[in-house]
């Protein structure tokens, strides 16, 4: 009878568990919510479908086979499941994007997005500060900007990746390794000018700690990938302030964004701190690393698959040099405006790319990846054809049916940026003979992924650039 008695509560406390626990998973499985929710499954507690959703898939197809498997499944455009540890819609109905990049600026994120880049990021923040943030860096990236401070240094930045002093040519190079390291040099002096070596040696081995998984899926528990990620945010995070303030102190050797910031942490009712500053110049040094280089090596590959296109890229470019009295002089913004076809080039590559692959909103989660390849929009979606957009508008970012860099508040501010260091370039590549190394593949997982690299091999140089 006394065993009775003891082993009674163990037995009902197990079974009050298991009830609890099977409730848990049913809870988990079966989302509830004011409306009616799209048809989906949320997969594994916790884990979600996060897995099969970040398997790597080959670019050039319309949309990854886990997409697939789900729209055939429902025959729906729209599903749920579970990401990263949050319950989420997905749609890759092009007009339920577009009415929910107009009807909510709020920006949604998942927690892993939240652990990476710190819940006081800026891109996690109400309307008026994500707006007031885009404004600023807006000033720093945007046209103006571009054409009066930053092309000369994007185009001597790029030019030294293809010319050694002496004025030979370089054997070869990673194009995306190159594109990273051209984007980094370039915050580097424009966003923070001058830096001492030590200095610019332990912020580069904070860039390096997350690549080239830096989206990914995990807990904040040491030895985790998340874990060295949030680490690597923190040292950055103090090496920056540090910097930050022995510049405001000194005023000397300023970049242009600190300029920037600074003028703004100045003035009465400031809404800019220096905490704010370094976590928004953080997250500008690893979104710029990891999206534009991505997009110039996937159109360099894009390029080399389709020879009549890499020749009409080399007449256009060998037209510009020609056109100069001074044939080593650095590229104007005329000239850059006035080349049609690399424009169409790039408009076509980021059809195939985007940069922006989804957006993510509260309650929602929009993925855009499919919207490029639809057969009633665009004739033979699969084929890489810069002339499909001969005649159109070559600088338009944004239609349903278009948003590489994204819509509404995410539309990214950096896409005139990202453009013209694309058609730089290739300006500098189109000038050479060269091939891509065969085995080069591209792949998606949420980002752009090169598993064999990228690698460029000049051959010979063009005739008539020298």
């Amino acid at each position: 009878m006394l065993d009775f008695y003891w082993t009674f509560p163990v037995i009902v406390s197990l079974i009050v568990g298991v009830v609890k626990l099977c409730h848990w998973i049913y809870r988990w499985k079966t989302p509830t919510c004011k409306g009616k929710l799209p048809p989906g499954t949320m997969g594994f507690p916790i884990i979600g479908e996060t897995f099969e959703f970040m398997t790597p898939y080959d670019f050039h197809l319309v949309i990854s086979p886990f997409l697939k498997k789900k729209i055939s499944r429902y025959g729906s455009k729209m599903f749920s499941t579970s990401l990263f540890g949050a319950k989420v819609i997905i749609s890759i109905d092009p007009e339920v994007n577009m009415e929910m990049a107009k009807a909510n600026s709020q920006l949604g994120a998942t927690e892993s997005l939240r652990r990476l880049f710190g819940e006081n990021s800026d891109f996690f923040q109400r309307k008026d500060i994500h707006k007031y943030v885009r404004n600023l860096t807006s000033r720093f990236v945007g046209p103006e900007n571009l054409k009066n401070r930053l092309i000369q240094d994007i185009d001597c930045l790029t030019r030294n990746y293809f010319e050694i002093e002496n004025g030979a040519m370089s054997t070869s190079f990673d194009v995306k390794e190159a594109a990273t390291q051209m984007v980094v040099d370039l915050i580097v002096k424009k966003v923070i000018g001058g830096m001492e070596s030590e200095a610019v040696k332990e912020l580069g081995l904070c860039w390096t700690a997350f690549r080239p998984n830096w989206f990914n899926f995990s807990y904040n528990f040491p030895g985790t990938t998340v874990y060295r990620f949030v680490m690597a945010r923190k040292r950055a995070a103090k090496l920056l302030k540090g910097l930050i303030q022995k510049k405001k102190e000194s005023k000397q050797g300023l970049g242009d964004f600190l300029d920037i910031l600074f003028d703004e942490m100045e003035k009465d009712g400031a809404v800019l701190d220096i905490d704010r500053a370094v976590n928004l110049i953080f997250t500008f040094f690893i979104l710029s690393q990891e999206t534009t280089p991505a997009i110039v090596a996937a159109t360099v590959k894009l390029v080399a698959d389709n020879p009549d296109v890499m020749e009409e890229l080399k007449r256009e470019h060998e037209a510009v040099v020609q056109n100069r009295v001074d044939k080593e002089a650095g590229i104007t913004w005329e000239e850059y405006k006035s080349m049609t076809f690399t424009h169409m080039v790039i408009k076509e590559s980021l059809r195939f790319t985007s940069a922006q692959p989804t957006v993510h909103r509260i309650p929602t989660e929009d993925v855009q990846i499919g919207v490029h390849f639809d057969e009633k929009k665009y004739d033979d979606p699969l084929k890489f054809n810069p002339w499909r957009w001969k005649g159109q508008d070559l600088h338009g970012i944004l239609s349903k049916d278009y948003m590489p860099f994204g819509a509404g508040s995410t539309l990214c501010v950096g896409s005139e940026f990202a453009k013209f260091i694309i058609a730089i370039f290739l300006h500098h590549l189109s000038r050479f003979r060269w091939s891509l190394d065969p085995k080069t593949r591209v792949l998606r997982r949420y980002m752009l992924m090169f598993p064999t690299g990228c690698k460029v091999e000049i051959t010979k140089e063009h005739e008539g650039t020298k």
